[in-house]
């Protein structure tokens, strides 16, 4: 089924042709007052990275809308909240500082894509701004911008994901406390202690 692949740059360019203009020449190398203000509306955003050894990683990053922080027109912050301490993306920086952000506004189709290199900081000025609820958190990620560009809402249109009226019934969303269990394959682990185990969580870990 694979053996068709495309290994090749030219290859692929030669299958699809070259990006149209437009798309090249909404490319900045900095943040301007309209990605400053499309940040500030945001509450989430989805970060890749990759460690030494190609392995990726990507995971959502969400607050009140501006959880993100922009320090100037090349770097801004994000809060590490409290989670799980797996630090996935965090591992994957310190070996491979390239990283990638994916912001959305809900309701929009049209995306703000930022790469660049990231940092982990613990300065406490920097945590104290990044404040939102809770305590201040004990890390933050800078990442120094190296390209911005607006993405376009098609694959918004395509799975209506912002229209309720394409959404599933809440009786047929999959059951996470049974992926959970399922994934875990902990002897005797029931469904009722992983929601046990996930409301804690919710209620005393989210920030």
């Amino acid at each position: 089924m694979l053996d068709n692949a495309i290994t090749e740059a030219g290859q692929l360019r030669e299958y699809v042709g070259e990006p149209i203009q437009r798309t090249l020449d909404k490319q900045l190398d900095h943040l301007d007052h309209h990605c400053v203000a499309f940040i500030a509306r945001s509450p989430i955003a989805m970060l890749g990275t990759s460690g030494a050894d190609g392995r990726c990683d990507c995971s959502p990053r969400g607050g009140p809308p501006g959880f993100a922080h922009v320090i100037d027109e090349r770097t801004l912050v994000l809060p590490d909240y409290k989670g799980n301490r797996r630090q996935d993306s965090h591992m994957n920086i310190v070996e491979n500082p390239h990283a990638a952000l994916l912001f959305m506004i809900p309701g929009l189709g049209e995306t703000l894509r930022v790469n660049g290199r990231a940092r982990i900081t613990r300065e406490a000025d920097l945590m104290a701004i990044l404040r939102t609820k809770g305590d201040p958190p004990q890390l933050g990620l800078a990442i120094d911008v190296d390209e911005v560009f607006m993405h376009c809402a098609k694959a918004f249109i395509r799975s209506e994901v912002w229209d309720p009226a394409s959404w599933l019934p809440r009786e047929e969303l999959p059951s996470v406390t049974e992926i959970y269990r399922d994934h875990r394959d902990t002897p005797g682990l029931t469904v009722d202690q992983v929601r046990r185990e996930l409301d804690e969580s919710y209620r005393k870990h989210t920030w």
